[in-house]
């Protein structure tokens, strides 16, 4: 194989893992735009959710910047932006822990979700999400590893961008476990990519669906058992909410005011 060959990969691989990630980014924001084009958001949320919005939001701006800086060969800006990755990557852990807390504590707990779990799920699908992206710095001087834990990463984050599309109320009680699991096409499409192009699938991509599962089957047994019950009771303790069943789904929202 000629060294021709190996940059005609190389290149093939960037442009692919780019157009991966503009898709994602394209229903995470999606998701979140027509949620408030119908009405079911708006500007008059709490502060701590308009924060999240920000920094999430930030995020998906930084991992689409870096797809199409690593996808036009732009290697060395790529490295600089991705110093403001590892600055900003942290403000995801804070931020996300917060509004799910916030969520639980005022009895915001979207009504498809039971509180119990949702206290549970939410955050594990992030830190699992920032160990992805943690490995995939670890890796970087790996590009094929690199991209493909990055892009595994991101796909612990789509939930939410697929909640806002699917018909949620009709989906407990596993509403949580069928929005995140759609995100199992991306890595599948890179599987069939990386057959096509390379001959067999990277292994990067079963450590992504790894995470994926795991993080799925240990938020439903640790939601439903009695460490989950604990939290819940920790977290609510002092509230309104403070001895409710944390396995009750909250009442659906009342009609929008007129």
């Amino acid at each position: 194989m000629t060294d021709a060959t190996l940059g005609a990969r190389t290149t093939g691989d960037r442009l692919f893992i780019r157009n991966l990630v503009t898709v994602m980014a394209v229903i995470l924001v999606g998701g979140f735009v027509v949620q408030l084009a119908m009405g079911r958001s708006s500007f008059g949320a709490p502060l701590v959710v308009h924060a999240h919005a920000v920094v999430f939001m930030g995020w998906v701006g930084i991992v689409l910047t870096q797809a199409w800086l690593a996808g036009s060969g732009s290697l060395q800006l790529h490295q600089q932006v991705g110093k403001l990755a590892a600055i900003w990557a942290p403000g995801l852990l804070v931020f996300g822990t917060w509004i799910t807390i916030a969520a639980v504590q005022t009895g915001r707990t979207p009504f498809f979700f039971q509180p119990q779990h949702f206290i549970i799920a939410n955050p594990l699908s992030l830190y699992a999400a920032i160990g992805l992206l943690a490995a995939a710095v670890a890796m970087r001087h790996r590009p094929d590893w690199h991209a493909r834990l990055q892009v595994s990463s991101f796909v612990l984050l789509m939930g939410p961008g697929f909640g806002r599309l699917l018909p949620m109320p009709f989906l407990p009680p596993y509403a949580f476990e069928i929005a995140g699991l759609e995100a199992i096409v991306f890595p599948i499409a890179g599987i069939i990519y990386d057959w096509r192009a390379h001959g067999r699938p990277h292994p990067a991509w079963f450590w992504g669906i790894g995470v994926l599962l795991a993080v799925v089957v240990v938020a439903r047994l640790a939601g439903f058992s009695p460490v989950g019950e604990a939290l819940y009771d920790t977290v609510v303790a002092g509230t309104p909410l403070a001895g409710t069943s944390g396995l009750d789904f909250p009442p659906p929202p009342g009609p929008p005011p007129v």
